[in-house]
């Protein structure tokens, strides 16, 4: 009886979270909110909770979750209870929280949002899906007694519900075009959104050095008095092969020299050569203020990342014979990698099951696509979703041709039925179509 409760209960506060406040994954652009001042009241309401711990501050168009899941479990490994805050989820909203690795409680999540609506009566504040789940990270952080917490913005960084932080150290991994009709239509434009979360003397790290936007993090820096590096002038890591038990093997140097050699990481993507010299230089910066951070524990955290984090959906190999691939890369840079990672894949026939939003400039996207495979095109089952129909006609104008499915699930169980020993199936274009399929 106390588990069927608990249930109905973490089911009716789900559903008040998501259909009752404005959520941008679901619903996108009117969800988002030009103004911070809601997520401030909520801040002094909760008495400041972030202020209890040290913070590490995460922005970027691509990468931003591998660095945060990354760092998480280094300091783990170094010994500090570390909290992170991430998203999206990809199955359970108890992801976007978590404590070593532990994600938030059901039951506390019920509890702490039964208690917000009665005090809310008072209060009559009217917060977005994000502004709330923000403040009851950093709440259940602060209760939790975390030594440090990883904090992922979700969109953009200066309005971000996040960017209520100072942290020890900020990032900001890269910058492509994502959800350019809130942040601008041009790199630099974004970059300036991304660089609102540097602030007065916290040290930055930038992850990939662009020649568009290095003069607005120098700028930004500058006015902000905040020792500025960029992580790509300092490491390279030179990709040696994949380990016996699937890990990404790498060889990574320090300007000319041997640095990491044999570093393995948790997840296989080519793509997390540059997350790793970026979370490397961040490892740096800490280091310098005085943080404790052990070479062996940067060694077991990279290699251990997805045991420690739980991270999902990063090629995630989730079937074999045929082989079945899931990556969340959804944007430009983020499709860019994965196609030159499957150029890089062995497979006598390749299987893409794509799907995508309705608020993406998909015509800048399926130009990247393989043209010979197979594809499978379909909708994830949320309101933001675009039409599988008109997904298939947009893709016949770049030579993509395949056939139309109403769900994620119909599209997979056809590409398992129709693929062979040999053959490769990915599932990606969105976030939304890879949780339907992992497990």
């Amino acid at each position: 009886m106390v588990n069927k409760f608990w249930m109905d209960s973490y089911k009716k506060t789900l559903d008040y979270l998501y259909n009752q406040l404005p959520m941008f994954q679901r619903s996108g652009p009117p969800a988002y909110k030009n103004s911070l001042s809601d997520t401030l009241k909520l801040d002094a309401l909760y008495n400041h909770p972030h202020l209890n711990y040290k913070t590490i501050h995460i922005a970027g168009t691509n990468g931003k979750g591998s660095v945060s899941h990354m760092l998480a479990a280094i300091l783990q490994k170094a010994g500090y209870k570390t909290g992170l805050y991430t998203s999206p989820h990809i199955k359970n909203f108890a992801e976007r929280i978590r404590v070593n690795g532990k994600m938030i409680d059901e039951g506390d999540i019920v509890a702490w949002v039964e208690t917000f609506m009665k005090n809310n009566r008072k209060w009559k504040i009217s917060p977005s899906f994000f502004e709330l789940t923000v403040i009851m990270a950093f709440d259940y952080f602060s209760y939790q007694q975390v030594d440090m917490a990883v904090i992922e913005v979700g969109l953009g960084g200066r309005l971000d519900s996040t960017n209520i932080i100072t942290p020890e150290v900020s990032v900001i991994t890269n910058i492509g075009y994502d959800h350019t009709d809130l942040l601008g239509k041009t790199l630099e434009s974004i970059a300036g959104e991304k660089a609102g979360i540097i602030k007065k003397g916290v040290p930055v790290v930038i992850g990939r050095t662009q020649e568009d936007t290095k003069k607005i993090f120098t700028l930004k820096a500058a006015e902000s008095s905040a020792p500025l590096f960029f992580a790509d002038m300092e490491y390279a890591a030179d990709y040696a092969m994949l380990s016996p038990e699937g890990k990404l093997m790498l060889n990574v140097r320090h300007g000319d020299q041997p640095a990491w050699p044999e570093l393995k990481v948790g997840m296989a993507g080519l793509y997390q050569r540059e997350n790793v010299a970026t979370i490397l230089k961040v490892c740096d910066v800490l280091k310098e203020q005085g943080v404790a951070i052990p070479g062996k524990a940067i060694y077991e955290g990279l290699a251990n990342v997805t045991e420690l984090t739980g991270i999902r959906g990063r090629w995630q190999v989730i079937g074999q014979n045929p082989m079945i691939i899931c990556d969340t890369g959804h944007n430009e840079d983020g499709i860019k990698a994965v196609v030159e990672q499957l150029t890089r894949s062995p497979y006598k026939k390749l299987h893409i099951i794509f799907g995508t939003v309705r608020d993406k400039d998909v015509r800048k996207i399926l130009p990247l696509l393989p043209v010979g495979a197979e594809y499978y095109f379909t909708k994830a089952n949320i309101p933001r979703a675009l039409d599988e129909k008109a997904l298939q006609e947009m893709a016949l104008e770049f030579g993509l041709k395949g056939k139309a499915y109403p769900t994620v699930k119909s599209a997979f169980e056809t590409a398992q039925m129709t693929a062979s020993d040999g053959d490769l199936i990915f599932v990606g274009g969105s976030t939304f179509v890879v949780a339907e399929i992992l497990p």
